[in-house]
């Protein structure tokens, strides 16, 4: 069994062929497939985030909504880029997010991934101090998340308050319980994966990864697991981890899918460079009719380790057209697998 949900990237455009056109039609959209989604039996609603960029970008108030509008789902980030982030205010923001959602909040974060400015942290206020790297200030930031989430009081009260605080010292408000456990790390790597482990966090893991030793995507990615539960063994933490890959797989059951993903039936994996010198392996895509899917898919090693399936949807090509790609798999693709 695993929990099925979708992964959007929220982009917007106001090409005429795309159905979102603008920022309030991807966000308004977003909260209309979440409410589609729940009611299809799927799992989760996770939205990427990006800065300077016609997509989503600010996931708090997305995430409030769609927890005020749903019931079951689960909602979540894949990923927030700490490099950008005041980990005191997400903490607010999340806490916030996460008690109107009734504890539904999966908050996936990492170092993050190239932008579309250079160096677009330092414009919010950010940057590495002497001898770090831009991945170094994202781990930190995420530390302070970490241990803020737990709930302990750390800053000393006013002893003349406008208000009167509880004894002791103080935490922020508002505290969501158990939201510290559903935090999840992005990692492109096996060392990353194991250092997510030892901060007690779940796994994220994408359509792509840095390449270590040359094997297929999803063979690497299936290693990536497996280092990554080895070290929350060893890190012994009590409580059983989560781990999630996202795919792009369509299941082609109407003449309209055909048009639009039939050519995608012959993907193979990618190799490139997104971030310096270090090789990249990108996941190919799925995309045939239901009973060759599920050949291809029992055969995805990271798919089998993980607990959690995003797909990533069209977005731009509307709410009622994503929901089918989400049903498809749902109904046609994941019984014969075993997933429901």
């Amino acid at each position: 069994m695993k929990k099925i949900g979708f992964l959007s990237f929220g982009h917007w455009s106001d090409s005429p062929h795309s159905q979102t056109r603008s920022a309030s039609d991807t966000l308004l959209q977003s909260i209309d497939l979440a409410v589609a989604a729940e009611e299809l039996g799927a799992d989760g609603a996770y939205f990427r985030v990006h800065h300077f960029a016609r997509q989503l970008a600010s996931p708090f108030p997305l995430l409030a909504a769609i927890g005020a509008k749903t019931e079951r789902i689960e909602i979540g980030t894949g990923v927030i880029d700490m490099r950008y982030e005041n980990p005191m205010y997400m903490v607010e923001d999340a806490g916030a997010a996460d008690l109107i959602a009734g504890g539904r909040l999966q908050l996936g974060i990492s170092r993050g991934s190239p932008e579309q400015v250079v160096d677009g942290w330092r414009y919010f206020g950010y940057q590495p101090a002497e001898r770090e790297t831009e991945a170094d200030m994202a781990r930190k930031h995420a530390e302070v998340l970490l241990k803020v989430l737990e709930g302990e009081g750390f800053a000393r009260p006013n002893p003349r308050p406008m208000f009167p605080n509880p004894p002791g010292l103080l935490r922020l408000e508002p505290h969501s319980p158990g939201l510290r456990d559903r935090i999840w790390w992005g990692a492109g790597s096996n060392g990353t994966a194991a250092w997510a482990a030892e901060q007690g966090m779940n796994l994220m893991s994408s359509t792509l990864k840095f390449d270590e030793g040359g094997a297929p995507f999803h063979v690497q990615q299936a290693e990536q697991i497996r280092a990554f539960r080895k070290a929350w063994t060893e890190a012994g933490w009590q409580r059983e981890p989560r781990v999630s890959v996202s795919r792009s797989i369509f299941a082609i059951t109407t003449d309209l899918d055909d048009a639009y993903f039939g050519g995608d039936g012959e993907s193979k994996d990618q190799v490139g460079f997104i971030d310096g010198p270090n090789k990249a392996i990108f996941g190919r895509s799925y995309a045939a009719e239901p009973e060759v899917l599920i050949k291809q898919l029992a055969e995805d090693e990271a798919i089998a380790e993980a607990d959690t399936l995003l797909l990533t949807v069209p977005n731009q090509l509307g709410v009622e057209y994503s929901a089918h790609v989400i049903e498809n798999i749902l109904e046609h693709v994941a019984p014969a697998l075993g997933w429901r």
